[in-house]
C-alpha cells in the first residue's frame, strides 16, 4: 500500500530494521559531506554515478538522463531495498536535487514506500535527530523487480507539440532569472522554452525550508492548471532534476499524473530550437 503523503518529517522517521535511509546529497565532494556527518544507518546515493547516466551528448537527453531501468533496478537491489521495504530520502537542498529525482525514480519503478524527509538535512539537525560519522554498506539483494519506467514522461518532440498546445500545459520550475534569459549559469544559451510558464521550483516550500500546505500548492497549481488534464501537464528545469521536487509538489496537492521531461533546458538549449526570452 502506498504511504499516504510523499513527504515525512524527521520526528515521523523510525531508525532501524525495515526503513532504508537515503542521504542523496550531491556535488564535488558529496561523498565527503555524508562521510562527516549524516542520518544514523544512511546509505549515500550519487546524482551522477546512481541517478543518472553519463550522457554522451547532453543535446540528446540532456546533462542528466535516467540511467537504463534495468541498471537502476540492479541499484535499488544492491542498497538492499524490495518492495516491502520502507525509504526514505534526504538531501541538503530541501528535496530540489537529488532526494526528489530519487523519489520519482524508484516510484517511477512502481515502489510506493517511499518518502523525502520534508526540510531536507536542516530539519533533521534542528529536530535533533541521531547523526553519524563514516559509512555504511547495504546488505545487497536481488535487483528490484521492474522493468520499465511507470511514471509518464516526454520526449523532446512531445515538448514540441504540448508548447504549442493550449490544452497542454509546459511548466519551466528554474529560478526566474534563468527562465527570463538574464543569466544562464550552466547550460550553454539562456532563455526559456516557447509558451512554457514559470512556477520556480523555490515556490513549492515555506520560509523554513518545508513544503508548504498540501492546500496551497493545490491553489498555487491550479490556478496555473486550469480544468487540463494532470497528463496534459509537462514538468521541466535544467536537466531533469528539480523537475521532480515540482512533481513532489503536485503528488502532495492531489494532482497526480505530470510528464517529466527528463532532458529539460539542457537538451532543449542544444538542439537550435526556438528560445524566448522575457516574463512570457
Amino acid at each position: 500500500m502506498r504511504t499516504s503523503s510523499p513527504l515525512i518529517s524527521p520526528k515521523e522517521i523510525t531508525l532501524g530494521a525495515g526503513t532504508i535511509i537515503i542521504d542523496a546529497r550531491s556535488g564535488v565532494d558529496a561523498f565527503e559531506r555524508y562521510k562527516s556527518s549524516h542520518l544514523a544507518g544512511a546509505f549515500h546515493a550519487d546524482l551522477d554515478h546512481d541517478l543518472a547516466k553519463k550522457p554522451a551528448d547532453p543535446a540528446v537527453g540532456g546533462r542528466h538522463p535516467l540511467p537504463e531501468v534495468k541498471d537502476f533496478a540492479a541499484y535499488v537491489g544492491k542498497l538492499g531495498i524490495t518492495p516491502s521495504t520502507s525509504v526514505v530520502v534526504y538531501d541538503d537542498k530541501s528535496g530540489a536535487n537529488a532526494a526528489a529525482r530519487f523519489w520519482w525514480m524508484l516510484r517511477a519503478l512502481g515502489h510506493d514506500k517511499i518518502q523525502v524527509v520534508d526540510g531536507g538535512l536542516a530539519a533533521i539537525i534542528r529536530d535533533g535527530l541521531s547523526l553519524e560519522s563514516g559509512s555504511n554498506e547495504p546488505s545487497s539483494t536481488a535487483p528490484y523487480p521492474s522493468d520499465r519506467w511507470q511514471l509518464p514522461t516526454v520526449s523532446i518532440d512531445e515538448v514540441k507539440t504540448a508548447a504549442k498546445d493550449p490544452q497542454a500545459l509546459v511548466i519551466d520550475v528554474r529560478e526566474a532569472y534563468r527562465y527570463r534569459g538574464d543569466q544562464e549559469p550552466i547550460d550553454l544559451v539562456a532563455g526559456h522554452i516557447p509558451g512554457a510558464v514559470n512556477i520556480p521550483y523555490i515556490n513549492n516550500l515555506s520560509d523554513d525550508g518545508t513544503f508548504r500546505a498540501a492546500d496551497d500548492l493545490a491553489a498555487l497549481y491550479h490556478q496555473a492548471v486550469g480544468h487540463r488534464d494532470p497528463s496534459r501537464i509537462v514538468v521541466h528545469c535544467g536537466s531533469g532534476v528539480t523537475a521532480c521536487h515540482t512533481l513532489l509538489a503536485l503528488d502532495h496537492a492531489g494532482i497526480k499524473g505530470a510528464n517529466l521531461y527528463v532532458g529539460s533546458w539542457s537538451e532543449w538549449s542544444r538542439r537550435n530550437l526556438p528560445i524566448a526570452k522575457g516574463d512570457s
